[in-house]
């Protein structure tokens, strides 16, 4: 048994072109994101992404834009990080997966200069076919921050889920997604997570999802724990489908994600961090394995990268989409 509408797409980020780098303009931008939905839709992906092209910064290229970017422009929050702030931060013992605070809340949050409406806009005007349009998580935006007003992490996690909500809301991607790479190091806290996530997903008026890993920083897996420890945030999720990343990971372990009938999933068959391209059979064979342990392929909604592509070489990403697409049509017989 085949699933013949499986799609393909991308978590989210692409590599940032290096003529982008070398001269950053807002035409340079809208070009690279033009080129960005061209090669995806060559290569067959049926849900593009924008590359995430306009978050990146250089003075933070490790998360490529997934933290600071969504939370530095926000009113309430200090940019500016102090001596003192990073040992308060420090002193934190459940912070231990980062150094420094992406940034100090003074105050009420609110959306500041954050533009995600604008952001997706810009994007959507060049776009050549359906589009996601991705959003970091409340709930591991939070734990990134010294907190100096909300006094609990629940708190704060809610109250930036509410500024997102208020720019979602006029966001009408085909697909959006909200990126956990946090709460699997911490599954204490998945009620929480998945709190703050839901109230994301419930102001998107199109297709709400979520894309759950155990992060993917200059190549590495950063969070520990197991994705069987996270049933009860997958079954809390008011989501259509969740991205899940499964090249590398021990599929054995996500077997129990088979019992959650009230959600569909999207399937890591590309790994990201390696650089060898994977052959069609290789995808193909992935795409079956992940099909087994759900026991209906018919809730595969999507195939995809494990994470996204920012860490890799231009040639490398596109050698993979190409084999993303390969390889499902390998599986659907095509």
């Amino acid at each position: 048994m085949t699933s013949k509408s499986m799609k393909t797409t991308l978590v989210g980020s692409y590599p940032i072109p290096s003529w982008l780098r070398a001269a950053p303009s807002r035409e340079a931008l809208t070009d690279a994101t033009s080129v960005v939905f061209a090669l995806q839709q060559r290569a067959g992906i049926e849900l593009l992404t924008d590359g995430e092209l306009s978050r990146f910064d250089v003075n933070h290229p490790e998360t490529n834009g997934m933290i600071e970017y969504f939370v530095r422009p926000l009113g309430g929050v200090r940019a500016s990080v102090t001596r003192s702030d990073v040992a308060r931060f420090a002193a934190q013992p459940h912070l231990g997966f980062r150094a420094r605070p992406a940034g100090v809340v003074t105050g009420e949050l609110d959306e500041g200069t954050l533009d995600l409406v604008g952001a997706y806009r810009a994007a959507r005007a060049v776009a050549t076919g359906p589009v996601k349009f991705t959003v970091t998580s409340p709930y591991m935006l939070a734990r990134t921050l010294l907190d100096e007003h909300y006094g609990d992490l629940r708190s704060l996690a809610l109250a930036i889920a509410r500024v997102f909500a208020d720019q979602v809301r006029e966001i009408d991607a085909d697909v959006l997604q909200v990126d956990e790479a946090n709460v699997p190091g911490r599954p204490e806290d998945a009620a929480l997570a998945a709190e703050a996530i839901n109230i994301v997903l419930d102001a998107a008026p199109g297709t709400p999802a979520v894309h759950l890993c155990f992060g993917n920083y200059n190549g590495q897996r950063v969070q520990t724990g197991r994705m069987h420890e996270l049933f009860e945030f997958f079954a809390a999720l008011r989501a259509d489908h969740v991205v899940l990343e499964a090249a590398r990971h021990d599929t054995d372990d996500l077997k129990i994600l088979a019992e959650l009938d009230t959600l569909r999933f999207g399937i890591g068959v590309i790994d990201v961090k390696d650089t060898q391209i994977e052959s069609a059979d290789v995808v193909a064979g992935r795409i079956e394995r992940a099909a087994a342990w759900l026991g209906d392929p018919g809730r595969i909604e999507y195939v995809h990268p494990d994470c996204g592509f920012w860490i890799l070489a231009r040639s490398i990403a596109d050698g993979k989409i190409a084999a993303l697409v390969a390889g499902r049509d390998r599986y659907l017989g095509r």
